[in-house]
């Protein structure tokens, strides 16, 4: 999806999210995901706009399902924040960008 967002997999999963020094902030998607691409934007948006504060990365759960199935992502979008290698935050579903910027205003302060 590009811009502001970068993609992580599988295999560099760990080094670039559970290892961060910020928030890190998993945009679980994949191509096929109507919703998914209606939180894209809003993601590229929030990235470009906090990126002092978190970080905002995508991870295609058809090309690294390794990692989804590990954090038991059933539905996509799932909207996953880490923070010291654990998940401290978990939005599912597409949502508009008052309403999601509410359940992240923790994270984007």
């Amino acid at each position: 999806m590009a811009g502001n967002l970068r993609s992580v997999t599988d295999e560099t999963f760990a080094d670039e999210v559970l290892k961060s020094g910020k928030p890190v902030l998993v945009d679980f998607w994949a191509e096929w995901c109507g919703p998914c691409r209606l939180v894209a934007p809003v993601l590229e948006a929030l990235a470009a706009e906090h990126s002092d504060k978190i970080t905002i990365v995508q991870l295609n759960v058809d090309d690294s399902p390794r990692t989804a199935a590990e954090y038991g992502v059933r539905s996509i979008p799932t909207l996953n924040v880490y923070r010291d290698g654990k998940v401290v935050k978990t939005v599912v579903g597409a949502k508009p960008r008052p309403a999601l910027e509410q359940d992240l205003h923790e994270f984007l302060r």
